[in-house]
């Protein structure tokens, strides 16, 4: 085969440092839409990116020439200092030092999308902790709890 092609979807999900609430709401879709362009800046198509005030969810592509560690550090370096320059934003402002990425077949993007979409309603009864815990189950990731948070 002459061409090098692929096609991996990746659901990530990485919260602010301690899980503090530093992503305002004036600012949250400013930043996915920042997010969602940093991913395309490097190769990844950023179907959707959403969140809440203390961590964002990210639907897209893997590509070819990046490892998931290497795209993971490429979104959060640059969106940091972005949220650190923002008016109304925390000079102080940093991600987590761990992430999730998780990968995922087409026939699961949709809901995927849909699960992004609905942060704000999901999280009125569940913390990010909960909701990581949940996703941890649902990909089958195994984990010791005592080194999941920072």
């Amino acid at each position: 085969m002459a061409q090098s092609l692929s096609m991996v979807l990746l659901h990530i999900v990485f919260s602010t440092h301690n899980r503090q609430k530093t992503i305002p709401k004036h600012l949250r879709s400013k930043l996915h839409a920042y997010l969602a362009g940093v991913c395309r800046a490097i190769g990844a198509e950023a179907f959707r990116v959403g969140g809440t005030d203390d961590h964002v969810h990210i639907a897209c592509t893997l590509p070819r020439t990046l490892t998931m560690a290497k795209l993971v550090e490429e979104v959060k370096k640059p969106s940091s200092s972005w949220m650190k320059q923002q008016e109304g934003g925390t000079a102080n402002f940093s991600w987590q030092s761990g992430y999730g990425i998780f990968s995922l077949g087409q026939s699961k993007l949709s809901a995927l999308l849909r699960y992004v979409d609905n942060q704000e309603e999901h999280h009125r009864s569940n913390s990010f902790k909960e909701e990581l815990l949940v996703l941890l189950e649902k990909y089958g990731v195994s984990y010791d709890e005592k080194y999941l948070w920072d």
